[in-house]
């Protein structure tokens, strides 16, 4: 969806983030990186909160205080964003805007590949098949809480058999 952020990668954050969703209208700095189209440093006394407040394990209390946000583009649009957040809030004053803005691309660079290469795996059809029928949107169970990891275990074990299955619960 392009009005919101999913986490590809994390390092330093839950676990669980990357099960999350981001919609940009619930959280004014990532709205603000993918708006800007450069570039974006918030002061340490930034009174917009940070979407990772309260995710680094063991410091659920601490508060973000660096924070650099990257959009990240294909051609024109925008398919990304990289975050980078500290504790220090001069953490990432050693790096140049133009720094800034190559690893930017590089990254951008990756993402547009991997979202290249899951098209394409997703149109992939055998030889012989018949016309191509309108592609299935999949949808993904996301989470990683221990209630959906064991959710997603007991799935696979019963995945494999002829056995009808009903899943209910909470959503």
């Amino acid at each position: 969806d392009s009005r919101q952020f999913i986490p590809l990668a994390i390092d330093g954050l839950a676990k669980d983030v990357l099960g999350r969703r981001f919609a940009l209208e619930g959280h004014p700095r990532l709205e603000a990186i993918a708006r800007a189209g450069d570039v974006v440093r918030f002061p340490a006394d930034s009174e917009l909160p940070d979407p990772y407040d309260g995710l680094i394990p063991g410091q659920e209390s601490l508060k973000v205080h660096a924070c650099v946000g990257l959009p990240l583009f294909a051609g024109q649009n925008l398919i990304g964003a990289l975050t980078l957040d500290g504790m220090q809030p001069d953490q990432f004053d050693v790096f140049s805007d133009e720094e800034l803005r190559l690893i930017a691309a590089l990254a951008a660079g990756a993402l547009s590949n991997a979202l290249l290469i899951e098209q394409l795996e997703s149109q992939n059809m055998l030889p012989g098949d018949a016309a191509p029928f309108e592609a299935v949107k999949q949808t993904q169970m996301i989470g990683l809480s221990p209630g959906m990891t064991q959710l997603k275990k007991e799935i696979e074990i019963v995945a494999a058999s002829d056995l009808n299955v009903l899943i209910s619960g909470e959503t």
